[in-house]
């Protein structure tokens, strides 16, 4: 079962993805894709360690995703990414390709077994950045976004801490 998990900034996206994880009665692994490059990341990092349980597995991997993936799933386990835009983002900056990090990680998704819980950012409702690295961070989270989704089992965008399935069945 693929989940993926959308929407904007404090939308609850983490918190939904956690309590699912939790729920599932899974061995927990979660792959933590953000790199505390200044202290407000630092302190939003500290925040979800802080809410996850002692009994989780925390990887954390900013570029190998699909190395990771590959690694750690399997059945009776239940894989919490968080988050896919970060992931993009670590990419872009490093220059990376990004289709085929993209198609590697829709390749691997499909292998894949036991549980995966994917959590992004949707970033494509607003305005178009006037920046080409953002313009261009848009584009790569939407096409990102549009191959997760086709792969998943479940979509769900959240809103003000409300799911909206949008793929699969209602949880």
């Amino acid at each position: 079962m693929i989940r993926f998990i959308t929407g904007g900034a404090r939308s609850g996206k983490s918190r939904r993805a956690e309590q699912l994880a939790e729920d599932s009665g899974l061995e927990v692994v979660y792959i933590a894709t953000a790199e505390a490059r200044d202290a407000e990341m630092r302190a939003r990092l500290a925040s979800h360690r802080a809410r996850r349980p002692a009994h989780w597995h925390t990887i954390e991997e900013p570029r190998a995703l699909v190395r990771a993936i590959r690694e750690q799933q399997g059945p009776g386990r239940c894989l919490l990414v968080d988050c896919l835009t970060l992931w993009i983002t670590n990419q872009l900056l490093a220059g990376a390709d990004i289709r085929a990090e993209r198609d590697a990680l829709v390749a691997e998704l499909a292998r894949a077994r036991g549980e995966i819980i994917l959590v992004s950012n949707e970033t494509g409702m607003g305005v178009v950045p006037l920046g080409e690295l953002s313009r261009r961070f848009v584009d790569e989270s939407g096409w990102l976004h549009q191959a997760v989704a086709a792969q998943a089992d479940q979509v769900v965008l959240m809103v003000a801490g409300l799911p909206l399935v949008v793929k699969g069945d209602r949880v």
